[in-house]
């Protein structure tokens, strides 16, 4: 209990940043649709409280929010938690089909959508909603009665008699901080094994992160962030937006694909701080313009001579530095191992890297290490405000599986507690059903999920996920599974069929030729009951998570 106790409420971080920075900028839309400075936020948080309120909700009543990432999903947010009742996060990417069952699931008593999201689904078949509002306009989509209708119509001018002289910023004193173990957020995951899972997490496990957060990547004066990932999703939620809006940073919503051409606009005019991103989004760009110019015959040599190597790195830092914005101060990487060819080369040119872990069970994160001390390979140390262990005779040595337990760590499953009882340890600890080991130091090595394990004709545990890593290093591979047929190992490539891949190929030579060579390569470094049979050529990329994970489960 006596981490609990250390644990500041984040909306406690909140109120204090508001008082603070109450005329500066809290939230954008970066195409410039929507901006609320600090002060715009606190009015609209109280918009939202008089619209609950008049519509009959509740304190611990769900509302269920599913759209794409915008200022006003962050507002809403903002808004339902400091209304004690339950946000029911929802990824924007499932079928019309599957969000009406996750609604229903959730018993949420409200919905507020994006466009995208509405047209994909029917109000008639969630019985239980009041309402369906447009997340965009704060208008109506459905109401379930003409009272409900009146009443939402209402809000604004009981707002106006509420505040006739504006919303003051003393408003903010009135946010909850002492119900920490209440429920917050029902997440429902998008699992790479499984159907989505509505994960509970309490004000303790949020409060956990932006605790952490706040004291180990504290913000500067001036500091912006950069929202891509999902916000439906714990990563991008806590640390591209709650993290950032409850410390006091400039959040600006790519509300738009993140594609190349949009990244590199947004970072040009947002400079963030820093930027959370997934391997496969730095493996591209490491790939593409790092490795075909580094791996020239001479620039192998030159990248290694002393004197000259440092000259040649800190160009190549720069560059990258500027494709970011030119103020980045923290990269971090999370969702699935690093590529070990390209973390070499973040490495050498000491560039602000790390590598984190974490899953939405622990809201989200579990382990991260400053990028200037941060262990090569590793996925950093366990939180303070947690703690982790091995389920191995030998942690140091003999891979197990990841164990936590700490403030960060959900209350289970909502409406399900067959998994609820399965995912955690008689003496309390929660299966992360990742596999890894712990160093002297406490860094974490993860090598595989538990799940994905392959067990080898003679006892071996196959992990393959580190096969992966080694044939993606090689030419003309984009992306890899390895799977198991027959209890021989196959692995199913996705190549890299553009122009600057068809370089690769020496003169006459075919792709299925480069890849008999690249599975010979392979072959050569694996232990021999790691060894690939065959190379599978796949025509598209593998089907992904929002997170960008690779749904493994589709493979066989």
């Amino acid at each position: 209990m006596e981490k609990e106790l250390e644990t500041r409420h984040y909306l406690e971080f909140l109120q204090g940043t508001m008082h603070r920075r109450w005329n500066n900028l809290a939230l954008a839309d970066f195409d410039g649709a929507n901006r609320y400075n600090y002060s715009d936020l606190a009015r609209e948080i109280e918009r939202l409280h008089l619209t609950f309120e008049l519509m009959g909700v509740k304190p611990g009543d769900k509302i269920a929010m599913c759209g794409r990432n915008c200022a006003n999903w962050a507002a809403t947010f903002l808004a339902v938690v400091s209304y004690k009742a339950v946000v029911v996060s929802i990824l924007p990417d499932f079928t019309g089909e599957g969000i009406e069952g996750l609604v229903n699931h959730s018993d949420a008593v409200l919905l507020y959508v994006g466009p995208n999201v509405r047209k994909k689904i029917n109000a008639a078949n969630m019985p239980n909603l009041k309402a369906v509002v447009f997340m965009d306009e704060h208008s109506l989509d459905f109401v379930a009665n003409d009272k409900l209708k009146k009443a939402f119509e209402s809000v604004n001018d009981a707002l106006s008699k509420k505040f006739p002289n504006g919303v003051p910023v003393d408003v903010v004193d009135a946010y909850p901080t002492d119900n920490m173990n209440d429920l917050a957020i029902i997440n429902y995951t998008s699992g790479t094994t499984s159907a989505p899972k509505g994960v509970m997490l309490t004000n303790l496990n949020l409060s956990g992160n932006v605790d952490f957060a706040a004291h180990r990547i504290p913000h500067l004066p001036g500091d912006a962030e950069l929202s891509m990932l999902p916000i439906a999703h714990m990563f991008g939620l806590m640390f591209e937006f709650l993290y950032q809006c409850c410390d006091g940073a400039e959040t600006y919503f790519l509300t738009g694909a993140p594609t190349p051409s949009a990244l590199m606009k947004a970072f040009a005019e947002v400079h963030p701080f820093m930027i959370l991103t997934v391997p496969l989004v730095i493996e591209k760009i490491i790939k593409k313009k790092v490795l075909p110019v580094i791996n020239k015959p001479i620039m192998k040599i030159l990248w290694h001579t002393p004197g000259i190597r440092l000259i040649i790195r800190n160009k190549v830092k720069e560059s990258l530095m500027q494709a970011f914005g030119g103020k980045l101060r923290f990269l971090i990487i999370g969702g699935a191992a690093l590529n070990g060819e390209v973390e070499q080369v973040l490495k050498d040119i000491k560039f602000c890297y790390c590598v984190g872990y974490g899953m939405t069970e622990c809201a989200p994160l579990i382990s991260y290490e400053d990028w200037w001390k941060y262990k090569f390979h590793s996925c950093g140390k366990g939180l303070e405000q947690c703690r982790v262990r091995i389920d191995s005779e030998d942690p140091l040595r003999v891979t197990g599986e990841i164990q936590v337990k700490g403030v960060n760590v959900m209350k289970g499953y909502y409406r399900n507690e067959e998994a609820t009882k399965a995912v955690f340890t008689e003496d309390g600890w929660m299966r992360t059903g990742d596999l890894g080991i712990l160093d002297e130091e406490g860094n974490i090595f993860i090598k595989g999920r538990s799940k994905n394990m392959i067990l080898g004709p003679s006892g071996q545990n196959i992990y393959p996920e580190e096969i992966e890593d080694k044939l993606n290093s090689l030419p003309c591979v984009v992306e890899s599974v390895v799977v198991d047929r027959d209890r021989k190992l196959v692995a199913l490539v996705y190549p890299d069929t553009t122009a600057e891949g068809k370089k690769l190929l020496a003169e006459g030579q075919t792709l299925e030729q480069l890849m008999e060579q690249n599975l010979q390569a392979l072959n050569a470094v694996m232990p021999h009951y790691s060894k690939v049979s065959a190379i599978e050529l796949v025509d598209k990329e593998f089907e992904k998570t929002p997170k960008r994970s690779i749904k493994r489960f589709m493979y066989k």
